[in-house]
């Protein structure tokens, strides 16, 4: 028995106790009927302990009985065969919660605590925590996504599935086109016996290829099995398992990705290979500030922390064809040399004509690429004496520049030769104004044959690379990595790459939409739901009524492989309502 030597109302209206302190803050809430915050500021709790309390006391797992006075607990006797029982229960990986329910059930009264401490006395160790969804809790009536592994054409049988994402399916003749196994092959990607590397590869650009904004939402599509057999698996893996395999690959493994993938592109004569755009983004990313530096982030309009990427264009076809990221500004000047090494693993006895504008690198670099006879197209840094010398040029030329859809087509012209510093011999130096800008621009290059109305209307057509950046960020979400399930910015920006080939090469099959961007190709063919059923050993889709249908009809289907790259042997056969 307790002595009260205070006051008994002071007792009960401030318990010192802490099981009495619960019991007067239940009576307050329950009987007297206070607000949850009246009762945390009068038991010093905090509301959403008082909310916890009235959950655990209306669930019956709330124990109010005053506990025994210290110096005087006695512990429960356990017999022989209650601990045989224990030690079974454990055996069976039953947590000390479970093991006393059952014990009660059986006509043993005993209690958690006793449960533990016999397993503490018997030697077994606590069992690792384990989520709701193990312990069979999660939250009623919710829907829990299988576990990804690999299937085949075989093991599925007849099955039959109504997809809100079925448009995939129009992309597999042209995946089908690359020997992904043999990319996988050089690139060395990792991978495991539940999901293979290609079938990983796979699901990265599935994703891509629905213009997903993050891969945290990943789970949206876990529960579409015919996603998930497009990329041979029952479905595609979730976000964490997609954001730990991304990390387990280095620059390495991506450069090998790219070098394998842009070769058998060039073999199905996709590139064109004379121009080749060159340009810098920064890729906004929270991460490690010790690490990340500031760049210019021009889709944000300031300097902010972020990753800063490079991507090269092929000029004609618009396609990216290399990518590169998590560069330092000390090595951003060195980076036309790490292209130049990527292009002739690629392209051997072909030098493209390289063109940026004036930051993409210095001088000396520009010395160093005219010495290996690579050309290049780029402008000079201006100033206020270099500008101030137009005043005593008297002889422009005017010029027209061969783009139908240009707003300034005849600009004027000077050209000549110059020397620039760190810069071995002369360049070739073009002055343009009436171009649309309130200062003329410095265009210099070390081609001297090309003529001038080529040259000029070449660098002018650099505003592809900037337009294509503009697209990855819209449509792939280049610049939406920096969500709670994070993905390696290079490898992203590698599927981005990919993701980018594959609809250009739709779209070129598209009567009428041939060089429209992906967000229109999605928008107007991709998006939508349809039946994909197996059968025999075949996977037809079948797409609804819609209005751009008759286009997708005329797609010569002879000129491809039917067939999707994840379920090998499967033949794949489209019909359209």
């Amino acid at each position: 028995m307790y002595t009260i030597s205070m006051n008994p109302v002071d007792y009960f209206r401030h318990p010192k106790l802490e099981w009495q302190r619960r019991y007067e803050a239940l009576r307050a809430s329950f009987l007297d009927r206070l607000p949850a915050k009246v009762v945390a500021q009068q038991f010093n709790y905090s509301s959403g302990y008082i909310t916890l309390l009235r959950h655990l006391f209306t669930t019956g797992k709330l124990d109010l009985a005053e506990p025994v006075p210290e110096g005087k607990a006695n512990r429960s006797r356990v017999s022989a065969a209650t601990r045989a029982k224990i030690r079974e229960y454990r055996d069976a990986d039953l947590s000390s919660g479970e093991i006393a329910e059952l014990l009660n059930e059986d006509g043993v009264e005993i209690s958690v605590r006793t449960v533990e401490r016999v397993l503490r006395e018997e030697g077994y160790k606590k069992l690792p925590r384990r989520t709701r969804l193990k312990m069979a809790v999660t939250v009623k009536g919710a829907n829990v996504p299988e576990k990804s592994t690999r299937i085949s054409i075989g093991e599925i049988g007849e099955q039959r599935f109504v997809s809100e994402h079925a448009g995939i399916y129009l992309f597999a003749p042209f995946l089908s086109q690359f020997d992904w196994d043999s990319v996988v092959k050089h690139a060395v990607l990792p991978g495991s016996k539940i999901i293979p590397a290609k079938n990983y590869l796979l699901s990265f650009i599935a994703l891509k290829l629905l213009g997903m904004e993050r891969f945290a939402h990943a789970g949206d599509y876990s529960f579409d099995s015919a996603l998930g057999l497009f990329a041979g698996l029952n479905v595609l893996p979730k976000c964490t398992a997609l954001s730990t395999y991304s990390y387990s690959l280095d620059e390495v493994n991506i450069l090998r990705l790219q070098e394998s993938f842009v070769k058998q592109a060039q073999r199905l004569h996709l590139y064109d290979g004379n121009v080749v755009n060159l340009d810098f983004h920064t890729i906004p990313h929270y991460g490690d500030e010790s690490v990340l530096e500031k760049n210019w982030a021009g889709a944000r309009g300031k300097v902010m922390k972020g990753v800063l990427s490079l991507i090269a264009q092929e000029s004609e076809s618009r396609l990216m064809l290399y990518t590169a990221a998590d560069i330092q500004r000390s090595e951003a000047n060195d980076q036309v040399y790490a292209f130049m090494k990527f292009w002739k693993s690629v392209y051997r006895g072909v030098s493209p004509t390289l063109v940026f504008d004036s930051k993409f690198t210095d001088y000396c670099h520009l010395s160093g690429l005219n010495r290996q006879n690579i050309k290049f197209i780029t402008l000079r840094r201006r100033g206020d004496g270099l500008i101030g010398k137009l005043e005593q040029i008297t002889d422009w030329r005017r010029i027209t520049i061969p783009h139908p859809k240009r707003t300034f087509p005849n600009p004027q012209v000077y050209e000549s030769t110059t020397t620039l510093r760190n810069y071995d011999g002369l360049v070739r130096q073009v002055v343009i104004r009436g171009n649309g800008h309130e200062k003329p621009a410095f265009l210099i290059t070390n081609d001297f044959d090309t003529g001038l109305e080529l040259l000029v209307g070449t660098y002018a057509r650099r505003w592809r690379v900037e337009n294509g950046i503009a697209e990855a960020v819209k449509f792939f979400h280049l610049n939406a990595l920096s969500s709670p399930i994070l993905i390696k910015v290079h490898f992203d920006v590698a599927m981005t790459m990919i993701a980018d080939t594959i609809y250009t090469m739709l779209a070129k099959q598209l009567r009428g939409f041939e060089e429209c961007n992906a967000q229109t190709i999605y928008r107007n063919f991709v998006k939508g739901k349809g039946t994909v059923a197996v059968e025999d050993g075949q996977i037809n889709v079948a797409y609804p009524r819609r209005a751009h249908n008759p286009i997708l009809r005329n797609i010569n289907g002879s000129n491809f492989p039917l067939n999707v790259p994840g379920c090998p042997g499967a033949a794949l056969n489209l019909t359209f309502a």
